[in-house]
């Protein structure tokens, strides 16, 4: 029999196309992730994967298999939710922390879908930024789930007794005001960028810190209209006029009219939203609650994904 363990594991490795990348999204060593494909290459007669020095190539077996992999362990989840609420009867409580942009444009979603009414959890919601809900999961916190983002090395550190789950990436955009006069979608580059007035985090912040080494790795060095840490803020100021301003696909939901987002190819970078969770959480309901925010997530996307080379995809390592 197929252990769902293995196929959560199967599905890190591919998307990671490597075992450490695997075993860095999911809290294992590599070698416990290479163990956990040979045994399942033992139990499906397959072979699954090319292995070379730094990167594991999935056959076509493996593909095969991870389409069917997610819905079968979605189902499973359902399953143990379902069962697990017809024999507590009450609510299953999830203390859960979560960030302003995810509570803002992607949990509402799952509030109002009617799996969620199915589910049998009763949320208790602390909205507050990462290092902040973090701390709430430390021994006799006040949190079972924290919901944290991370751009490039931001320097986030959680307790070793937590577990991590990668949630998705939420990639950020270039925009600019529409009263500039370039089209939605124009693909420029960053030297074209140079002398327009920028809005940026303020200076320190680990935010800011990536985000001044990726211009300066362009050659792009803004002119500062404004500093602001605040994405609504930053839309509605670059809707006035004010500035250029690198802005996360989940804030721009609700966008303002008068921005422009543009593809700019030197200009990569997305932030990996982990749940991270004490032991007391690892419940069927809380996985599958997961699992529905990934959905949602997914979709979630204003524009069409970037993949190009030299992508900055954050690993939350």
């Amino acid at each position: 029999m197929v252990n769902p363990v293995h196929l959560r594991t199967l599905l890190e490795v591919i998307r990671h196309g490597s075992f450490s990348g695997a075993a860095t999204s999911l809290g294992y060593t590599a070698s416990a992730v290479s163990q956990q494909m040979s045994a399942l290459e033992r139990d499906t007669g397959a072979t699954l994967f090319t292995r070379a020095a730094r990167s594991a190539i999935p056959t076509d077996a493996a593909l095969a298999m991870s389409r069917h992999a997610s819905k079968v362990l979605t189902d499973i989840d359902a399953l143990l939710a379902s069962t697990a609420r017809a024999g507590t009867g009450p609510a299953h409580e999830l203390r859960l922390g979560i960030f302003p942009s995810l509570a803002t444009f992607a949990l509402p979603r799952l509030l109002r879908m009617p799996e969620w009414q199915r589910l049998g959890v009763s949320l208790r919601v602390f909205v507050g930024e990462p290092a902040h809900t973090i701390q709430g999961l430390r021994t006799g916190g006040d949190l079972d789930l924290a919901l944290v983002y991370q751009v490039g090395q931001a320097g986030l550190a959680w307790p070793s007794t937590l577990s991590r789950q990668w949630i998705g990436d939420d990639d950020f955009r270039v925009i600019l005001p529409a009263s500039w006069g370039i089209r939605s979608g124009s693909r420029v580059t960053a030297d074209q960028l140079a002398d327009m007035p920028w809005i940026m985090h303020h200076p320190g912040t680990a935010d800011a810190t990536v985000i001044e080494r990726l211009f300066a790795s362009c050659n792009l060095h803004p002119r500062i209209a404004a500093y602001c840490d605040d994405f609504n803020a930053s839309l509605e100021l670059t809707a006035a006029g004010l500035g250029a301003a690198l802005v996360p696909e989940l804030a721009m939901v609700n966008r303002p009219e008068g921005i422009v987002a543009l593809d700019v190819p030197e200009i990569r970078l997305a932030r990996s939203i982990f749940a991270l969770r004490t032991g007391d959480a690892d419940d069927a309901r809380v996985r599958l609650f997961m699992d529905q925010l990934a959905d949602i997530l997914r979709g979630q996307s204003i524009g069409p994904k970037h993949t190009a080379p030299g992508y900055a995809r954050t690993s939350g390592s």
